[in-house]
Formats: structure tokens, C-alpha cells, sequence
């Protein structure tokens, strides 16, 4: 009977794994309610191998912000290259549309929303600057918009986390209308 090969998962493609469970399980409960034992459950792994991968859970949080923030990025690199025109206001608003879409996986908007609540910690606040300056730098490049285009455009994806993460889409009042007014994503 011929010997069967086992294809092992190299340490990249584990961390890989782990990544991405990371982001499901601290988008639900943040940085300071999540055990890296239900991490590793959700990976299907032992803790002391994510402890291997990542030797600390704060390494694997900053890890995890660094790996939403590069998916945003290549998501608001794309959008730019779909802007229909070269105008500052449609490439910004072609990269806006590719984070709508991309934000649609909620994990993704909370593990940003859970890494803002932590960022006295500077590990986390540094990986937040990290990945501000990554949205911000290839904003300004790609767009060529003015300073304060890009502002607003950074300002109205913070204003949408907002708007989702507390249901305002759904809140008939004058005062929330005034906050969801021209957001075309809900």
C-alpha cells in the first residue's frame, strides 16, 4: 500500500489562518475580552501555537489591525483604478464605493471600531497611525485631491462607522436623518 503524504501548512500559511479568525473574533469582543484560547479555537489550533506565531495576544491584535488596513488598502487602490474619470471627486468617490464594499464584511469595520477603543495602548495606536497614514498617503496619490478633500473623505468613512455600527439607518428622527443625510450605502 502506497505511503500517503501529509501536506503540512507552513508557519506563513497558520499565521495566515489565524489572521483571519483574529478578525472575526476581536471584531466581536475587542482587544481586552478576547482570549487568544478562543482565537485559536476558531483557527482550529492550539494556543500555544498562536502563541508560537505571535508570541503575545497584543502582537496578534496589532497584527490583525495591519492586516484590515492592508485589505483596505487594496481595496481603495482598486476603487481608484475603476474611477471612470481622473477628477479628484471621482476617483475619491470611486474609492469610496470599494470600501462600502468592502466594509459590507462588518468584521472588518469592528475590528477597526474595537482598535480605536484600545489605542491608549501604543502598540495599537501606533498600528491605527500606521494604517490612517497608508488610507490617507494613497488617497492623496492616486486622487491628487487637496488636503482637505481627503480629510473629508477619511472624515465621511468615520462618519459611516458611526452610522453602521449603531444602527442610525434605521433610527427615524430628525436629529439621525441629519447624520445619515447623502450617505448612499445604507
Amino acid at each position: 500500500m502506497p505511503a500517503t503524504t501529509r501536506t503540512r501548512s507552513t508557519a506563513d500559511e497558520r499565521r495566515t489562518v489565524v489572521l483571519d479568525h483574529a478578525v472575526r473574533v476581536f471584531a466581536k469582543t475587542g482587544y481586552h475580552a478576547t482570549p487568544v484560547s478562543d482565537i485559536a479555537a476558531a483557527a482550529g489550533i492550539s494556543q500555544g501555537y498562536v502563541i508560537r506565531l505571535f508570541r503575545t495576544k497584543l502582537e496578534l491584535f496589532v497584527a490583525a489591525i495591519d492586516n484590515c488596513f492592508e485589505q483596505i488598502v487594496a481595496a481603495l487602490d482598486a476603487g481608484s483604478q475603476s474611477a471612470r474619470g481622473g477628477e479628484p471627486t471621482e476617483v475619491l468617490e470611486a474609492m469610496s464605493g470599494a470600501y462600502v464594499e468592502l466594509i459590507a464584511d462588518r468584521d472588518l469595520l469592528m475590528l477597526q471600531v474595537h482598535a480605536q477603543s484600545a489605542a491608549d495602548i501604543p502598540e495599537v495606536r501606533e498600528a491605527m497611525q500606521r494604517g490612517l497614514a497608508a488610507v490617507t498617503n494613497l488617497a492623496t496619490d492616486r486622487s491628487h485631491a487637496a488636503p482637505a478633500d481627503v480629510q473629508r473623505f477619511v472624515a465621511y468613512g468615520q462618519l459611516c462607522h458611526l452610522i453602521v455600527t449603531v444602527g442610525l439607518e434605521r433610527v427615524d428622527t430628525p436629529w439621525a436623518e441629519t447624520l445619515t443625510h447623502g450617505v448612499r450605502h445604507l
